[in-house]
């Protein structure tokens, strides 16, 4: 319907065709919320994964379609809580208290989620990371809940 069929033959807004308007309006809104309704997925309950290891090849067709996705690897030493004062006051030379002890394991995380325990190892003369505890793949989807 066009601006014009809304408008009276005085120029005026006709009321009746404003609310015929509306009214198809809701009844079209309606219709798609109830098909999206219907269309809803249904929950599906997760199987425990079972300790194969990865590279399933023939076996696992649906893995090798994520294998080469690239992930963001880091590890914690330990956080704080600063205040915005206290955060502008750092300098060089400033030593901020973490939330760890001397020696504890360093948190390994994999795009935020924690997938293990670590201690900090010299190769080649880089730093890397020697895992202590992996976190098994059902306790890493019990701690996503």
């Amino acid at each position: 319907m066009s601006d014009d069929d809304l408008l009276d033959e005085g120029g005026d807004v006709n009321q009746d065709a404003m609310a015929d308007e509306w009214a198809a309006a809701m009844a079209e809104a309606e219709a798609a919320e109830q098909a999206e309704a219907e269309a809803e997925a249904t929950p599906v309950a997760l199987n425990e994964f079972e300790d194969e290891g990865i590279g399933g090849g023939a076996d696992n067709p649906d893995l090798d379609v994520i294998l080469d996705i690239p992930v963001t690897i880091s590890m914690e030493v330990g956080s704080t809580s600063i205040t915005i004062r206290n955060l502008l006051q750092l300098n060089q030379g400033s030593v901020i208290e973490l939330d760890r002890l001397a020696g504890e394991p360093l948190d390994v995380l994999v795009n935020g989620t924690l997938i293990a325990h670590g201690e900090v190892v010299v190769v080649n003369e880089k730093f890397g990371i020697r895992m202590t505890d992996v976190i098994s793949p059902a306790e890493r989807i019990k701690r996503l809940r």
